[in-house]
């Protein structure tokens, strides 16, 4: 893999980002298909009515039924956040509303899955290993720091009802309560909430998964390894796998990129040098990008934001370092660095075979929600976020 200047020949430099992010969407597009099919099963079978009830503590039992949730919801970080929010404001306790939202998009299915794809098995153990460790560490800072009054205070700015992103797909549950598991997802009210939950998920994220497609293939094709290995001091094996974990964040609070689509740009980064924690790190950190940092401002106000943004960096990078540890203990740090960031070139391979199928699947979940009053959903959807807001405001 080579890398162009785009100063100095800019045609082709776009050229071979735009190759790159292509090839990167076309070796992953059967998994995000997969993924988000079984997270819509996921969603049409768990009911989101009785969350917040299910979580009124802190307690060990609490956190983890707020995991287990959170990990059947959808990975979104927007409607993780606003979900989060809503429960929060419904009653559930607040340091289980955020590790709920933690599980909400570090531990579902489709990001192990694209994980797995992009940068190897490692990658998406590493994942579901420390995701849990990385909430038990934010419910420990939150039993230290979090004081009575910090919580009052986010209730009071929660209950104002300022709008952030993905407030409706935050508020719809589409789940089918009546029958058992199976009668739920064969139904064809199953199908149908199923159908549903799929496309609403494809609404919620395609900006992201295209963003950082584009912005790992210009990265991959316009700086040049020698940056990446002096950034992420790769000729300092020690001091590198400490500057991973406490760097990763940072570059993802700056990439903008959060849920699904920072998988690729951990590919770049870790075929650049960055350490295992460093990825980890950086994968975890979706949940603190500067646009979700500015909806924590309007839902919970500056002080409690500022107490997130700090709690949340040292929770992941302290879990990511740990991860970096264990991992290396056991052996289990891949040797190279090779994640699947290569130039286009469609051939007829198992890719392609499970895209054609999976694009099948996709064309029937599609066709499906467009017959059973979708897009009256989605517009739905938003004018009900909006309705809520301008009652808000009447009251």
């Amino acid at each position: 893999m080579h890398t162009i200047n785009p100063f100095t020949d800019p045609i082709s430099g776009i050229l071979l980002a735009l190759n790159m992010a292509f090839s990167m969407f076309w070796e992953i597009l059967w998994a995000l298909i997969l993924g988000f099919t079984l997270s819509g099963i996921v969603q049409a079978v768990v009911s989101k009515a009785e969350i917040s009830r299910l979580m009124p503590n802190d307690s060990p039992k609490s956190i983890a039924i707020a995991c287990c949730l959170g990990a059947a919801s959808s990975s979104c970080s927007y409607a993780a956040v606003a979900l989060a929010r809503s429960i929060f404001r419904k009653g559930a306790n607040f340091t289980a509303a955020m590790a709920f939202q933690f599980a909400s998009t570090n531990l579902v299915i489709e990001l192990g899955i694209i994980l797995a794809v992009l940068m190897g098995w490692q990658f998406t153990l590493a994942e579901f290993v420390g995701g849990p460790l990385m909430i038990a560490i934010l419910v420990f800072l939150f039993k230290v720091f979090l004081k009575p009054r910090l919580v009052e205070a986010a209730k009071r700015q929660a209950d104002r009802g300022l709008q952030g992103n993905m407030e409706g797909h935050a508020n719809m549950d589409m789940s089918v309560t009546s029958g058992s598991i199976w009668q739920k997802m064969f139904s064809g009210r199953g199908f149908t909430a199923i159908s549903h939950c799929f496309v609403m998920d494809w609404v919620s994220v395609w900006v992201d998964i295209a963003l950082g497609l584009l912005i790992a293939g210009a990265l991959a094709a316009w700086i040049p390894n020698n940056f990446w290995k002096a950034f992420f001091l790769t000729d300092h094996p020690f001091w590198s796998q400490l500057w991973g974990p406490i760097v990763g964040p940072l570059v993802a609070v700056l990439s903008f990129v959060c849920s699904v689509g920072n998988v690729p740009l951990a590919a770049v980064l870790w075929n650049g040098g960055i350490s295992f924690g460093g990825v980890v790190a950086f994968i975890f950190a979706d949940l603190i990008v500067l646009p979700i940092l500015d909806i924590y401002r309007k839902y919970y106000g500056f002080r409690v934001s500022t107490f997130l943004f700090i709690t949340f960096y040292a929770a992941m990078a302290s879990a990511a370092l740990i991860i970096e540890i264990l991992f290396r203990v056991l052996g289990l740090v891949p040797q190279e660095h090779k994640a699947l960031v290569v130039e286009a070139s469609i051939k007829f391979n198992y890719t392609t075979v499970l895209n054609i199928l999976f694009l099948a699947l996709a064309a029937l979940l599609v066709a499906r929600f467009f017959k059973t009053g979708g897009p009256d959903m989605l517009r739905m959807m938003d004018s009900s976020s909006e309705h809520e807001h301008s009652e808000h405001h009447h009251h």
